[in-house]
């Protein structure tokens, strides 16, 4: 996917602004380029990934300095818990999540997804990008249908699940964006 093609596709669930993102799951950094172009000047975006030849490529990324954009790479595994202080930042301090192809990875999205949740600010949101396909693959393991998507992020604690765009997969389907809301109280 093109850097421009992943922006449209993240526009609106992510919103705008400044604000401090984690991109779980970041692999080379597609939706990583593109988180900053959404997200506001003085932003921080931590690129995650547990392949450290994805990380090493995230760090050789020239990625936008004209944006304003602080991009940190880090190499851990989202599925276990997350200690983003060794970055210089309290790992309750996010303004948002995403996850783009990376939760069809894991096993209990539920589980995983309410743990990371407890990372976000109240009113911090979680977006994904995911593929609208029923049957598992070897690349889609653990799919998660578009229609699933409000289900999963009411059962992790977040609220206002919605679909924010929508596009024809190169793989087939349909590739899908969408976002939910933590409460102000939390979980």
């Amino acid at each position: 996917m093109k850097i421009v093609d992943a922006v449209e596709l993240i526009r609106d669930a992510v919103g705008g602004g400044a604000g401090v993102w984690a991109d779980l799951g970041a692999g080379t950094g597609t939706f990583t380029r593109a988180l900053t172009k959404v997200v506001g000047a003085g932003s921080t975006v931590y690129a995650v990934d547990q392949d450290t030849s994805a990380v090493r490529a995230l760090r050789e990324l020239s990625l936008p300095s004209s944006d304003d954009v602080q991009v940190l790479a880090m190499n851990a595994d989202f599925t276990h818990p997350l200690d983003l202080h060794a970055s210089g930042r309290g790992s309750d301090e996010l303004d948002g999540i995403l996850l783009a192809n990376a939760l069809h990875f894991v096993r209990d999205a539920e589980e995983v997804l309410a743990r990371l949740v407890r990372h976000l600010r109240p009113g911090g949101r979680v977006v994904v990008v995911e593929y609208d396909r029923r049957d598992a693959s070897e690349w889609v393991p653990y799919p998660i249908p578009l229609a699933h998507w409000p289900r999963l992020a009411a059962s992790a604690g977040l609220t206002g699940a919605r679909i924010t765009a929508t596009r024809p997969s190169s793989y087939a389907g349909v590739l899908y964006a969408a976002v939910a809301i933590r409460g102000e109280t939390g979980r």
